[in-house]
């Protein structure tokens, strides 16, 4: 049953161009579409300038939402390992990776709208206030009117505010959660959702409650602006396309986050 604080409307997101070259862009054609807002690798992690301008070009075509998603500079290991960085290097590596998507996006005619840090950069930063501020100063540094896109609740969510981001919290649809509301290590069972209606399931309820159930049973309270399905998840469209007939049918309207109230 739908709380009295039930939200009404929703971005969703996913994060894509994380390919190289000429090599295929996975679900991505078939992804961005579905999307309202999409996170573009920036170079450091993953993505190139050929990739950057062509996942530009699909999400214009199709008027989603663009914004950047900065990782450590860790091609190898896809962004997901953590590099001993001090502050000063996370502030520069960011800054740099936003002026590489903005200048590929201005060549196609395209604004950014936010900033997603990517791997374990998010989920690092958000956790460590050092790091959270290091993001938040370059994200304002380039452009103050960018959202800032982060884990519902952490400790970015309250740097940014305090620095005057606008922050957009995320949930995320097709992973799983541990008890302190931190996504589970994909090499844990029960790290990935990938049947679309469990998923579909899950994002009207924790739309409708405010709760989100943790691998362990425990009941997160997570009040997200934006939902995220990974590009690199299997069956990614899928899920996008059975959240979105749940989200329809449930009367929940999906708007992309520079037009979300927050």
């Amino acid at each position: 049953m739908a709380s009295e604080n039930a939200i009404r409307e929703i971005d969703l997101n996913c994060d894509a161009g994380e390919s190289f070259g000429h090599w295929p862009m996975g679900d991505d054609a078939a992804l961005i579409p579905l999307m309202t807002s999409v996170n573009i690798a920036c170079g450091a992690h993953a993505g190139d300038p050929l990739v950057m301008r062509r996942t530009l070009l699909l999400a214009k075509e199709h008027h989603v939402a663009v914004g950047a998603h900065p990782g450590y500079p860790d091609l190898h290991g896809f962004g997901r390992r953590v590099i001993p960085f001090p502050a000063d290097e996370v502030e520069a590596w960011t800054l740099a990776q936003l002026g590489a998507l903005d200048a590929m996006a201005r060549g196609v005619g395209v604004v950014l709208r936010h900033v997603k840090p990517h791997g374990a950069l998010y989920n690092t930063a958000a956790d460590d206030e050092t790091l959270a501020a290091a993001v938040v100063r370059a994200t304002r540094a380039f452009n103050p009117d960018l959202t800032l896109v982060t884990r519902a609740g952490s400790r970015m969510v309250t740097v940014a505010r305090e620095e005057g981001l606008r922050v957009a919290e995320e949930a995320f649809i097709d992973r799983g959660y541990d008890s302190a509301g931190r996504l589970l290590p994909r090499s844990h069972p029960s790290a990935l959702v990938s049947d679309p209606q469990v998923a579909a399931e899950r994002a009207v309820a924790l739309l409708q409650t405010g709760t989100l159930a943790a691998a362990d049973g425990a009941l997160l309270r997570i009040h997200p602006q934006t939902l995220c399905v990974h590009s690199d998840t299997s069956g990614a469209a899928t899920i996008a396309l059975a959240a979105r007939a749940a989200l329809n049918t449930a009367g929940i309207a999906l708007r992309p986050l520079y037009q979300l109230a927050h």
